[in-house]
Order: C-alpha cells, then sequence, then structure tokens
C-alpha cells in the first residue's frame, strides 16, 4: 500500500495540474532557475511544480523569502500552505537546492521568483465623501474647474485597477439637460454646452451632483463601486464686455490713455486684441492686467466708430471663453473749415424773372459730425460784380442756400453775367465761394419760315428710307444756342401714318425732310403735307405761334412695278399620310400691288408629291405619301404676275405627315450571332428587339410576341420583357448541335395592329471558354474524308504503277546492251 503522505501529494499535484499554474504548461522538471505566477487568494496546499534531480540527491531544501508561505516536500513538490495577497506582497524570491542522504548540496542552490498576479479583491474608494467646488458662469465648456480623486489597491496595469468616473444625478436638472460632464478616466468635472450657456447664479446658485467610480473600466457587471457627493456653487462670471467708450478726436494729451479694461474670472490670463475689419493703422493695445489704451490720437473725419475684440487665453494659449466686444466712438469736435462745393457755383436765370424767385440752392459741406453744432452752416453775399443796374440785386437765405432775385428783374442787355463771393461759415470758420449767375434770353420770338410754300416734290414709291427728299428753313430771333431760339419741326397734316419726318439740323436751324417709311403709290399718290415750327421752350405769357410758323408743301409719289407679296411667309397644311390622291392639302393667297393677275407655280417638289392649281393657289396631293420617307415634306410656292414685268415672289409652303400604322414590326437588327452552348445542362433563353418604322407615341411601341406555330410551343417558348424585348427560351435541353431558324410572330397593337413574323436563328455549338465553334457543312463539290482517303491510295498507286513500269524498261534496256558491246570488240568499225 501506497503511505498516506504520499497519496495526498499525488492528490494535490492532481489538482494543479487541474487549476494550471506552473511554467509553459510543464508541472515538473529538472532542478533549474524559474519564475511562477500565481493569482492571490488561492486556497493554500496548491501545487506549484516538482524538481526532479537524479542520485545521489534524494531530498530537496527550500530557502530564502518564504515567509511561512511556501514548502518543499522531500519528492520535490514545491506548493503553498498559505493563501497570497498581491496588495501585502507581489514578489517572492526563494532559493531551491537538492541534498543527498547525509544533507549535502549535490545540486543548486537556483533562484525561484515567485510573481504573485491580481485579482479584483478591492472596491475603488474616493478620498473625500464630499467634494465642494466652484465655477464662473459661461465659463469655457469642457475646460476642468475641480477634480474628485479616487483609488483602488488592485493592480493599476491591470483592469482591476482602472476606473471609470460617472455623473449618475444632477439636482436640479432643468428640461432633463445636463449642465456638468466628468471625465471618466481622471476625474476632472467640466461644463457641458448647456452648462457654458445656461448657467445663471440669479436663477440657480448652486448644484448636487453624485458622482460613482467603478473598477473594471466600468465594463464588468462584476466591477466594484463607490460614490461621492459634489457640491458646486455658480459665481457670477466677470468676464463682461464694457460699456461702449467715447473718445474725443484730435486729443493733444500724452498716449497711450486708458479707455476701459476687462478682466477674466481668475488671474493668470493673457489678454490679447483683434480687429474687426483690417484696418491700416490699429491705434489700441491691452496689456496684461486688462487695461485697454488708445495709443495714438483719433480722427473722426478718417473714422468715426472702431469694433474690436479683447480676449483671454490660458496658459497654453487656448481661449478662455468667447471674444469681448469693444465699441470705440470718436467724438467730433469743430476742427473742419467748410468746403465750397465746386470752384465755382454756376445758376441761371432768366430777364424779366419776378421778384423772390428761387434762382437756386448753394449747399457747402462741413466734415465735421452732420447735425452738430459743428456742421450747421451759414450763408452771406459778401460782393456782387458788377454792381449794375445796382447793388444787391441777390440775396441767399441764410441757412438754406436758397438765391432768390432781391430788387428788381433783370435784363440781358444790362448784364449777361453777375459774379458773387459769399461767405460760408459756422461757429468757428469761415470760408469764402464763387457763385456765377447767368441772366439768359426769353422765349419771346416765334420761328418763322423764309417761305411759306415749298411747292411741289415728286419721287418714286420705291424711294429708300431714309433719303432726304427737301430742305426747309426757319429762324428764330432769339439768343442763339439756347432752347429760346431751337427750332424743331412738326408735320401736322397730310401724313397720318408717319410715312416721313423732320430732322433739325442743331447748328443751322434747317430741317431735312427724310422718307421714315416705304411710300406706296396705290394707297397715297399725291399728299399735301403742312409743317409747323416751334421751340422746344414754352413761349412767355402774351406770345403765340401764327401763320408765320406753318409750312407746306406737295408730295407726289409715282408709280413703281413692284413683284406680288403674299399674305403670309409660310403657309402650313397637316394631313394623315394616307390621303387619297388628289386630295386638297390647303392653299396660298398673294396679291399684284399694281392689280395684275397673278399664276401660281411649284418649285422643289422633288418627290412629285403635290400640284398647285395655278389660278387659285390651291395645293393638292399628286402621289401616294409616306411619313417614313420625309415626315414634313417643304416647298417653295411661286406667284408670278401675268403681264407686266412678269415679277414673281417665293414663299414657303410646309405640309406635316401625321402617321398611319402602315409598317408592320419588324427586328431590330440582323440576329446572326445567337447561340447556346451544346449540349445544354439546364434550359436557356436569348433577347431580341423589335422596332417598327411607324412614329410611336411618348410611351414608346407596345409590341406582342408569340410563336408562329403552335407545333414550336413543345420546344420554345417567348415572354414579353417590355414594349420593345422580348426573351426566347428553350423548354428541354434534347437539342442538336445545329442551327435552328425560330419563327416568331410581332403584332404593333396599332389601329389597326400590323403583324410581322420573323426569323430568329440560334445557334446550338460547343463552346470553349465562352466562345463557340461551329460545326462546319460540307460544301457541294468538297470530298469527304473517305473519299479524300480513296483518291490519295488512287495516287499512290497509279504513281507505283508509273515507277513499275520505269524500273522494268530501264531493266531490260540493260540486259539489250551487254551483247552489243561484247559485239563491238569484235566487229570493224563503220565509217
Amino acid at each position: 500500500m501506497m503511505p498516506r503522505a504520499r497519496l495526498c501529494s499525488l492528490c494535490l499535484l492532481t489538482l494543479y495540474l487541474v487549476t494550471g499554474y506552473g511554467q509553459e504548461g510543464k508541472f515538473s522538471g529538472p532542478l533549474r532557475p524559474m519564475t511562477f505566477s500565481i493569482f492571490e487568494g488561492q486556497e493554500p496546499s496548491q501545487i506549484i511544480f516538482q524538481f526532479k534531480v537524479n542520485p545521489p540527491a534524494v531530498s530537496f531544501e527550500l530557502t530564502g523569502e518564504t515567509n511561512n508561505t511556501f514548502k518543499i516536500e522531500p519528492d520535490g513538490l514545491l506548493y503553498l500552505i498559505n493563501p497570497l495577497d498581491r496588495e501585502t506582497r507581489s514578489i517572492y524570491n526563494l532559493q531551491v537546492a537538492a541534498l543527498d542522504a547525509h544533507g549535502a548540496i549535490v545540486e543548486g542552490p537556483v533562484p525561484i521568483t515567485i510573481e504573485v498576479k491580481d485579482i479584483n479583491d478591492n472596491r475603488p474608494m474616493f478620498h473625500q465623501p464630499k467634494y465642494e467646488g466652484s465655477v464662473r458662469q459661461n465659463s469655457r465648456p469642457g475646460k476642468p474647474f475641480m477634480y474628485v480623486n479616487a483609488t483602488d489597491l488592485d493592480d493599476p496595469a491591470t483592469l482591476n485597477g482602472q476606473l471609470f468616473y460617472e455623473i449618475v444625478i444632477q439636482l436640479p436638472k432643468i428640461n432633463n439637460v445636463m449642465y456638468f460632464q466628468i471625465n471618466n478616466k481622471t476625474g476632472a468635472i467640466s461644463l457641458t454646452q448647456e452648462g457654458a450657456q445656461e448657467l445663471d447664479p440669479a436663477k440657480n446658485p448652486s448644484y448636487n451632483l453624485v458622482v460613482s467610480v467603478k473598477d473594471m473600466g466600468g465594463q464588468s457587471e462584476n466591477s466594484f463601486s463607490d460614490s461621492t457627493s459634489v457640491d458646486i456653487t455658480v459665481t457670477e462670471n466677470i468676464w463682461k464686455a464694457p460699456e461702449p467708450v467715447e473718445i474725443v478726436e484730435n486729443s493733444t494729451d500724452p498716449h497711450p490713455i486708458k479707455i476701459t479694461q476687462v478682466q477674466w474670472n481668475d488671474p493668470g490670463a493673457q489678454y490679447s486684441l483683434f480687429e474687426k475689419e483690417k484696418l491700416p493703422r490699429f491705434p489700441f493695445s491691452i496689456d496684461q492686467e486688462g487695461n485697454i489704451y488708445v495709443t495714438q490720437p483719433l480722427d473722426r473725419e478718417e473714422k468715426d466708430s472702431y469694433v474690436f475684440y479683447a480676449l483671454a487665453k490660458d496658459e497654453h494659449g487656448k481661449p478662455l471663453s468667447y471674444p469681448l466686444e469693444i465699441r470705440v466712438k470718436v467724438k467730433d469736435i469743430n476742427d473742419n473749415p467748410p468746403a465750397c462745393p465746386s470752384a465755382v457755383t454756376v445758376f441761371e436765370v432768366q430777364e424779366n424773372e419776378q421778384l423772390g424767385s428761387s434762382i437756386g440752392t448753394f449747399t457747402a459741406h462741413d466734415m465735421d459730425e452732420e447735425n452738430t453744432a459743428n456742421s450747421v452752416l451759414g450763408y452771406r453775399i459778401v460782393a456782387q460784380t458788377p454792381q449794375i443796374p445796382l447793388d444787391g440785386l441777390f440775396l441767399v437765405q441764410t441757412y438754406s442756400g436758397v438765391f432768390q432775385l432781391a430788387k428788381r428783374s433783370l435784363k440781358k442787355q444790362d448784364a449777361p453775367q453777375y459774379n458773387l463771393t459769399v461767405e460760408v461759415s459756422d461757429k468757428d470758420f469761415t470760408t469764402l465761394c464763387a457763385v456765377q449767375i447767368n441772366v439768359i434770353d426769353i422765349n419771346d420770338q416765334i420761328p418763322i419760315f423764309e417761305k411759306s410754300d415749298y411747292g411741289s416734290v415728286t419721287i418714286p414709291e420705291d424711294t429708300k428710307v431714309g433719303s432726304i427728299i427737301l430742305t426747309i428753313q426757319a429762324t428764330d430771333a432769339d439768343e442763339p444756342f439756347t432752347g429760346s431760339s431751337k427750332i424743331l419741326y412738326r408735320i401736322t397734316e397730310g401724313d397720318s401714318e408717319g410715312r416721313l419726318g423732320v430732322d433739325t439740323d442743331p447748328h443751322t436751324n434747317a430741317g431735312y425732310v427724310t422718307v421714315k417709311k416705304p411710300l406706296d403709290f396705290e394707297t397715297a399718290a399725291v399728299s399735301n403735307i403742312v409743317f409747323k415750327a416751334e421751340n422746344p421752350e414754352p413761349l412767355v405769357p402774351g406770345v403765340t405761334y401764327n401763320e408765320s410758323s406753318f409750312a407746306k408743301f406737295t408730295l407726289i409719289v409715282t408709280d413703281v412695278n413692284e413683284a406680288p407679296l403674299f399674305s403670309q411667309y409660310t403657309f402650313q397644311a397637316r394631313v394623315s399620310e394616307d390621303v387619297a390622291t388628289g386630295t386638297k392639302l390647303g392653299n396660298v393667297t398673294a396679291k399684284d400691288p399694281e392689280g395684275l393677275d397673278i399664276r401660281y407655280s411649284l418649285r422643289g417638289d422633288t418627290r412629285g408629291w403635290l400640284k398647285i392649281d395655278p389660278v387659285t393657289g390651291e395645293i393638292f396631293s399628286a402621289a401616294p405619301l409616306d411619313r417614313e420617307a420625309e415626315s414634313v415634306y417643304r416647298v417653295k410656292v411661286v406667284a408670278t404676275e401675268v403681264g407686266g414685268s412678269s415679277l414673281s415672289a417665293v414663299s414657303d409652303f410646309h405640309l406635316t405627315l401625321m402617321d398611319v400604322n402602315d409598317n408592320p414590326p419588324r427586328l431590330a437588327k440582323e440576329y446572326t450571332g445567337l447561340f447556346l452552348c451544346h449540349p445544354l445542362s439546364a434550359p436557356g433563353s436569348l433577347i431580341f428587339e423589335a422596332t417598327d418604322d411607324d412614329w410611336q407615341s411618348f410611351r414608346g411601341p407596345q409590341f406582342t410576341f408569340s410563336l408562329a406555330s403552335e407545333s414550336l410551343r413543345k420546344h420554345w417558348e417567348v415572354s414579353k420583357i417590355n414594349g420593345t424585348h422580348a426573351r426566347l427560351s428553350t423548354k428541354h435541353t434534347s437539342f442538336e448541335e445545329r442551327v435552328y431558324d425560330v419563327p416568331i410572330r410581332i403584332n404593333d397593337g396599332g389601329r389597326p395592329p400590323l403583324e410581322g413574323t420573323v426569323s430568329l436563328p440560334v445557334t446550338f455549338c460547343t463552346c470553349v471558354e465562352g466562345r463557340c465553334f461551329r460545326p462546319v457543312d460540307r460544301q457541294p463539290g468538297i470530298p469527304t474524308v473517305g473519299m479524300a482517303v480513296g483518291i490519295l491510295l488512287t495516287t499512290l498507286l497509279v504513281i507505283g504503277i508509273i515507277l513499275a513500269v520505269v524500273f522494268i524498261r530501264m531493266k531490260n534496256k540493260d540486259k539489250d546492251n551487254v551483247p552489243s558491246a561484247q559485239a563491238s570488240e569484235v566487229r570493224p568499225l563503220r565509217s
């Protein structure tokens, strides 16, 4: 029987093997340096390894940091005698030596390292049961303003010691929106985007959060957790835009001058300014206390206001919050004198103008701010040249600048022009400006024609538009080159259709009578034309136009033979293509201006489809029409006058042919390459397309397809895919390797319906890599294989016979030559 202690050791070894401790899956081996990793918390008596040595070693000795935790049996079994705790000790350094029967070391000692592996046996704990913090309203979202911290005694390098922070409760929670967020790894608490916008100490000065922490990275249902309370106070944000600043322009005080200040909620912020618009110069600066300065004098006339921004950044250069808008208004001082509107301001006044009449408005300018005392201007006349017939002829309204006639009406013969000096002043400055007033003539003279009757003018009716046919002349005694002396001519009688017009020469006032529209002898052969000469300026009261401003002439238009005129440029008709020959299709009409008779003819009737009645202009069909040949048939119609010069005119006749269903369906193309691989492993199919030469509606053709013979139905099937395409399918696989011509009936469904039968060739052939190799049919006159072999054998036999005959003859000839040779030796030679 086995000793009890030995039996227990085997039991422990079995348990060790099951639990899987050891190195590289080996549970026993020779004595050598080794490292073992063992989970903490294991039950005692767990076997670690069994060392083996050869005699004379008979037992083992364990030394080092055993701590009454490890033990080795004489047979080399190393095992635990107490549980391990990684948090107490994570590494044990041991030595194992082999002893002989006398206790002497025969092998070793060798180092043995025990690494204690962590298990999740510790819960995370917050450092404080309650945290307190504060945050400014409008703080930057995502920037931490406080931290909560927890620790876990488990190994931080493993999932056991990885902590996960989470906000589980926010009180109050308004509209179910979270104002706070936490970094789940660091415990940093910051505002959400909504919190940065909505936090207001006036509404809710404080918030309470419940924050939890879990180990195992928060990813396991078996993780441990802890929670803490966080009280947060919301404080007012002092990062606010200051009130708008006013700076007096052109200040002589030493610069820079502090104008306002901004301040971040916490010390240490870095301040900067940036412009809203890019300026040639930016006259502002800021120091690191948030004080904003103007760095040089400002000029309101250069720029009356500035808008820029102040920005606060942290030590890393990141913005702490949104920029603040800084507004600066430049306050005006009276530093600009009035400016004249131009070097000389010119007004005009008519002679005999009434006293008090407005001559014009004089407006000077001031660069100072409008609607202030600095820009209010006053006007005063300080000089008049010439002073005839007296001084002070004009006055100016003090603030409006309106000039008026002051003392008497003016006469151009007294002085055609007056020069005034006007003093313009604001409260501190005075400027002198020049004003020129021209006295202009009044329209008190009427235009007078040099003669009242220009006789008669005879011209042909085909005179070109724009031709000058007459020159007329009137004169005016008013001042030259003014509206009072300029003459406009107007036809008042004899030309209601506006065939003529009169253009005035701006230098001489001569009137050129021109043709504005084509003339017509047949409608107006003689016209009595009356002109009126008038001024663009109205006449003064009491003066009116009389017979001196009127003239006349007689226009005689002579006849010119003209070509006929068609009533339209293009005549159109629309008929069905199947109309009977001789059907009236339409008619054309033309007239001769001289009233001559007209004869009609056609030109360009290349197909011979039409004929025209030469007298009435009626057009008839002369042959069958075909829309498929030409859908719109275009010809020329010629109208020729009878007699006279036989002039003619040409118009177009367009005949649109409407379709009828007169073409049966057919295949859209020649299908010579359709094939199926032989033998068929499964029923196959092929797609084909049909078409029709008739016009199709917007829906397109709607063909139907069927087999042309009932006997084909056991082998083939045809099915419609859409209005133009169909599929031909086999109904079995037992087809020979040859070409099948499948007749298919196609119906177009027209009115009336037309049907066509087409033959679709389908080849069953041997396929190699998807390509068809068709069997070659024997052509007439080409021998079969048997015939070719017979011909070859016959040829060889004939050649053999010929060779044998030649050989025999050569043999016989050799025999005949031998006695002849012998005889030659005894016979005398013959001469």
